[in-house]
């Protein structure tokens, strides 16, 4: 039955299965205890997989004499109701089956991007990169943002002595051209019902369909079709229609992060994160997104005070779900109808 327990005295029981379950892959670990590093399993695609039922019960349950007693599961899309559909995978979550059928006591489902906002307080400093200037007061809200399959969002709100991840859908926020560079590209980019949305262009599909903009409106055919070919000829400087995408790429992603940056006056920082963060970093254009991101008339000043960091650890939601499993009370998570106990 879908529970709404109080997070002040909320206690999950041990062992717990941790999983932050995205649009492409999903990871896997089990929390055996408090004080315990979480036991991690190989990371899996999720079209490998019929359901996510099914991908918990052969590639965890099946390899290890550990059962979770609990599950904590960190999913792409929204997350209210007992039907979850995620955004960008035909995997649904039915929270009361897995408690029946899997043998779990207590099942806890967060949005993927509350996940990585919980992350930003669990890594230390080794885990992150700042780019740009700025200095993060540690007290106060922060923004995560991360290009992958989609654009994720979220805040995190420090308040009443706790931190509250603020999940929701920030990435379709509209996203315009302000030069005339951009008027020639924007022409060409794909839109939905006649937007240009942040994650038409600042995710993996939307890398691709900001090249084929590029490209076409430098009059040329567009040679690639997956984001990977486009960052790699970047990277090689092989294309210079590749080139210019991933300097646009960081321009926009600046625009977007300052906006957020403004919406939550987030003075404890904007955290890059997901996939495509960490691919690209090596070659990522850090002075053209610090530059858009600054360029927040009347308040740039403001926002150059907000420092901005990528974050550098491959499984940071994974480190957010053990943060949080380990010690609810510690954030100020609703659970709502995002709860569920035998």
């Amino acid at each position: 039955m879908p529970s709404s327990s109080s997070t002040s005295h909320f206690v999950l029981p041990f062992p717990i299965l941790i999983a932050d379950v995205g649009g492409t892959n999903a990871r896997f670990s089990i929390l055996i205890d408090a004080n315990a590093e979480p036991k991690a399993f190989t990371t899996i695609r999720t079209r490998d997989f019929p359901t996510l039922d099914a991908a918990i019960q052969s590639h965890v349950l099946d390899q290890t004499s550990l059962m979770p007693r609990s599950a904590v599961l960190a999913v792409a899309g929204p997350t209210d109701g007992d039907t979850i559909d995620l955004t960008n995978n035909d995997w649904v979550v039915h929270p009361r089956r897995m408690i029946e059928e899997l043998g779990f006591d207590d099942v806890v489902v967060l949005n993927d991007y509350e996940a990585q906002a919980l992350a930003v307080v669990a890594l230390d400093e080794g885990n992150l990169q700042q780019i740009g200037g700025g200095e993060r007061d540690p007290g106060a809200n922060r923004v995560v943002i991360g290009p992958g399959t989609g654009l994720g969002v979220a805040g995190l709100v420090h308040a009443a002595l706790t931190w509250i991840p603020v999940a929701g859908e920030g990435g379709h926020v509209d996203l315009g051209p302000q030069t005339d560079r951009d008027a020639e590209i924007f022409a060409h980019l794909e839109r939905i019902e006649g937007r240009v949305s942040g994650e038409q262009v600042l995710c993996g599909s939307g890398m691709v369909n900001l090249y084929r903009a590029v490209a076409r409106a430098n009059g040329n055919e567009p040679r690639f079709s997956d984001p990977s070919e486009v960052s790699q000829a970047a990277e090689q400087k092989a294309d210079p229609d590749a080139v210019e995408t991933l300097d646009l790429f960081a321009e926009y992603l600046g625009r977007v992060a300052g906006d957020l940056a403004l919406v939550f006056m987030a003075r404890g920082g904007v955290y890059l994160t997901g996939g495509i963060t960490l691919k690209i970093l090596p070659f990522f254009n850090a002075e053209r997104f610090r530059t858009a991101f600054e360029n927040k008339a009347p308040h740039g000043e403001l926002v150059g005070a907000i420092p901005t960091y990528a974050v550098l650890h491959d499984r940071a939601p994974m480190e957010g779900l053990a943060a949080y499993a380990r010690t609810p009370s510690r954030f100020g998570v609703s659970l709502e109808n995002r709860h569920w106990t035998r």
